[in-house]
């Protein structure tokens, strides 16, 4: 049996075709696939709305703010897909994406609400019994497959990601030339972007969370964590070098996207606070650099080496990996500082306009005299508004004022630092 191509079939043609086959094999594939799991998401959305929404509503169980901080658009997001599964059905997947995409909003504004929904959920079942009983017996429902209703709440957020993957595939095995191309190619996009919401959420959410656990353990309140736009990024045990020769000790260091807070433990036997640690230095990581130093560890662990405005330090630990990877960090963590700072700098003297005659207007000795006093003039003016800023208190460790401004968003963060910074001393 001879697989030769035919002498009436050239070779490239048969490749274009057998490529256009696998495309069209992938595209099938994925699209029943899409079709079967979104007649399954709408099954599951009704079994919330119609054991859980419409009975909670017809029994008044609950007030009606707080089925909505529950629930929130979960009725009006069942009503969407219900639309979007009778184009998918129908194999309209450019039309019905399209359609689809234009109530997204209603998608945001459940990603949005979904952290309140989950608290709005655990006090309703710790505080109404009545609730806790009715909850109980709807997830006893054999429809339910011994799911909890903490878990159907988050099917809309893993659908979103869901689809983000479906849209690619599908994209990816249609050709440029068919009319859903530029459809699914837009819905991609818009999906893509909800999918991104729904990220940045849960890492905020989680990097909330790890704000407060470490604001537990820190003894008393003068020490605030919980600052809008800070990071939690890691926390552990380094040994400080001090100047002279004394034994290093070992402290308690936080790694936050804009401050190093060093703590020592409190003592053991203390009745409350046995288990929490005592705020000893906050140190600003604005004007802070960060070096290797070599030759003392013989491979043994590592030290590196901190610089700030008014304070150096010197960290040093047995474990030569954990001391690289706090090296990366307080790298990483200090280009990114910088980097937004520098962002936002801007001289005024650049953003005014020069002070120039009309071509028309004669120039003589007397216009020229006048022209420099006005300047001299607005540059006093500017120079003394200048100076009435710089009169505020630096931030952190710095003694020197700032000569950079930040953006409006990031002039929160700067105060709870310098209650922080102020409060600590260095025992």
């Amino acid at each position: 049996m001879s697989f030769a191509p035919s002498p009436f079939t050239p070779m490239g043609s048969r490749n274009i075709q057998e490529q256009r086959d696998r495309w069209e094999r992938k595209r099938s594939r994925t699209a029943r696939e899409l079709v079967h799991s979104e007649q399954r998401y709408c099954e599951q959305l009704d079994l919330v709305v119609t054991y859980f929404v419409e009975i909670l509503k017809a029994k008044g169980t609950l007030r009606q703010d707080i089925r909505e901080s529950i629930f929130s658009s979960i009725k009006s997001i069942h009503l969407i897909n219900q639309t979007l599964l009778a184009h998918l059905e129908l194999a309209r997947f450019g039309i019905g994406f399209e359609e689809f995409c234009t109530h997204l909003q209603l998608y945001n504004t459940y990603v949005d609400n979904i952290q309140t929904a989950k608290k709005v959920l655990i006090v309703q079942v710790k505080k109404s019994k009545a609730f806790r009983r009715f909850k109980k017996l709807q997830e006893s429902r054999p429809e339910f497959n011994q799911q909890k209703l903490e878990d159907l709440l988050l099917l809309p957020l893993q659908r979103i990601q869901q689809y983000k993957h479906f849209l690619r595939d599908l994209t990816e095995n249609t050709g440029p030339d068919n009319p859903e191309f530029q459809q699914l190619s837009k819905a991609v996009k818009v999906v893509s972007e909800v999918a991104q919401r729904i990220q940045d959420n849960a890492r905020s959410h989680e990097n909330h969370l790890q704000l407060r656990r470490v604001q537990k353990q820190l003894k008393g309140r003068k020490t605030r964590i919980l600052t809008p736009g800070r990071w939690y990024i890691r926390e552990g045990w380094l040994k400080t070098v001090p100047t002279k020769g004394t034994e290093a000790k070992p402290k308690m260091f936080y790694l936050f996207s804009d401050i190093l807070l060093q703590a020592k433990p409190c003592s053991p036997i203390h009745p409350t606070h046995g288990d929490k640690f005592v705020c000893q230095q906050v140190y600003p990581l604005k004007e802070c650099t960060v070096d290797k130093v070599f030759g003392h560890t013989k491979s043994q662990g590592g030290l590196i080496s901190l610089t700030f405005a008014r304070a150096k330090l010197l960290l040093m630990s047995d474990d030569q990996g954990d001391i690289n990877d706090w090296y990366r960090s307080l790298c990483m963590a200090i280009g990114q500082l910088k980097s937004k700072n520098t962002v936002v700098h801007k001289r005024d003297e650049l953003c005014r306009k020069p002070i120039r005659s009309k071509p028309d207007c004669q120039n003589t000795p007397e216009l020229q005299t006048r022209g420099i006093k006005r300047i001299m003039m607005l540059d006093e003016e500017v120079r003394g508004h200048s100076e009435g800023h710089s009169s505020i208190p630096p931030t952190g460790e710095s003694g020197h004022s700032a000569t950079k401004r930040l953006k409006p968003n990031e002039a929160p963060a700067e105060k709870p630092q310098e209650s922080s910074g102020s409060s600590c001393v260095i025992l």
